[in-house]
């Protein structure tokens, strides 16, 4: 089954004359084009003292032709403009712009590679480049992109950050990372409620499919359309589980010899704190999937929860042999030795799982206790404080709410990619 796509989504051409008026520009501009992210980054740097008698001349013609929408010429003298001062940064962003608008994205990423690492751009650079290498199909360097861009606390306007999400999570379920891919998209759909991209990027991490929407095969959409849909439902504010368990038993009606869906379902019913149920789809779904280590996990944890370390521990131990560097394993493997009374092997577990996971408190909980019953008072009071640190963190961040303020946009503007828009 095909999935529909918008057709408010599509590209027009952008007047770049309202550049010059930002409070105006979200009502004018309802549709997202990169040349709006411009918005975040208006303030002109200083040019240098290179020719600046003919560079200032180019210069004001370019921001001209810009303003009046005279696309070709504004490219030819943004050119001319930056090969007089190379150092023009808001030059590069501008020239960056039109080409992408002109769906020129070899020619946009080159120019904005001057300004990717320019700190005035506050990692924003990051963004549009990986935009501009995802539309080329050169995911792996927009990826990489992206986590520059996150590592710099993903600034930008709201535009930015929701194509730039959209598209981060998308890459990230391609290089195998579905649970990171589902937090950038539950995010997003907290903030912008139903909406038929982020079904299908919802879709295919909660399938653990490594496809992007506009190379997943055919005979698969549905099967994605009806995962995603259960996801969505089930992280929109107010949850909608409802609706979310309508989807999640067609998905199973249809689909329930296939890997991942009873895994699907399993997290629905965590997320409802029907344990039982999901203790029985998890276990459903190892014996279509005897390896599969979130499944693996899941159970050890529940198996922990209800006192039960024998079977926790093969669990565990069946997770950590799947997949050695899964930190969570290796930390329920501990867990299942402090209970177990082995100290010695729990302390060696739970630091492998603070190596492979340094921010998870728990670990670090778990390490404290440990430390302090093996007489390593020093070690479990740093543990102790590395702790309460991230505790800390954590509630500042949930204080301070989700990334990006504001009502849902109806209809969601400004999620697809150009590629899907060819595509569809």
């Amino acid at each position: 089954m095909s999935l529909p796509w918008p057709s408010n989504l599509k590209h027009s051409p952008l007047n770049y004359s309202t550049l010059a008026a930002p409070s105006s520009f979200s009502a004018r501009f309802p549709s997202l084009h990169l040349s709006t992210l411009l918005l975040c980054l208006s303030s002109v740097l200083p040019a240098a003292a290179v020719t600046p008698t003919r560079f200032d001349a180019v210069a004001r013609q370019a921001e001209a032709t810009r303003s009046a929408s005279q696309v070709p010429d504004a490219i030819r003298l943004y050119r001319e403009a930056t090969r007089l001062n190379p150092a023009w940064s808001d030059g590069w962003w501008y020239l960056g712009s039109l080409y992408y608008d002109q769906d020129r994205f070899s020619e946009a990423g080159l120019a904005l590679q001057h300004i990717q690492n320019n700190p005035k751009y506050r990692g924003s650079a990051h963004a549009f480049l990986g935009l501009c290498e995802y539309e080329t199909g050169q995911y792996d360097d927009a990826l990489e992109q992206f986590l520059a861009w996150a590592r710099a606390d993903s600034p930008g306007t709201r535009e930015l950050r929701d194509a730039g999400f959209y598209h981060f999570a998308l890459l990230l379920a391609r290089d195998g990372r579905f649970t990171e891919s589902l937090a950038e998209t539950t995010w997003l759909v907290q903030r912008l409620g139903d909406n038929p991209e982020l079904t299908e990027a919802m879709g295919l991490a909660s399938l653990r499919m490594r496809y992007l929407p506009e190379n997943s095969p055919p005979e698969l959409r549905e099967r994605i359309w009806l995962a995603g849909k259960a996801a969505l439902y089930a992280q929109m504010l107010p949850r909608q589980f409802e609706r979310a368990d309508e989807f999640a038993a067609r998905l199973e009606s249809r689909y329930s010899g296939e890997p991942e869906v009873h895994a699907v379902r399993a997290v629905l019913y965590g997320l409802e704190e029907k344990n039982t149920e999901a203790e029985l789809e998890y276990r459903e779904e190892l014996k279509i999937s005897p390896n599969h280590v979130p499944v693996l996990v899941a159970l050890a944890r529940m198996d922990l929860e209800k006192g039960d370390t024998s079977e926790a521990g093969v669990f565990a131990r069946k997770a950590i042999d799947a997949e050695p560097n899964d930190a969570e394993a290796h930390h329920l493997m501990g867990r299942v030795f402090l209970a177990d009374g082995d100290l010695v092997a729990s302390a060696k577990e739970l630091e492998t799982s603070r190596r492979l996971a340094p921010n998870n408190a728990s670990v670090h909980s778990h390490l404290a206790v440990v430390y302090g019953k093996l007489g390593r008072t020093q070690e479990a009071k740093a543990e102790s404080a590395a702790f309460v640190a991230l505790s800390r963190r954590a509630v500042s961040a949930a204080a301070q709410g989700t990334r990006s303020q504001g009502k849902p946009a109806t209809p969601v503007q400004g999620l697809s990619s150009k590629t899907q828009e060819k595509t569809n």
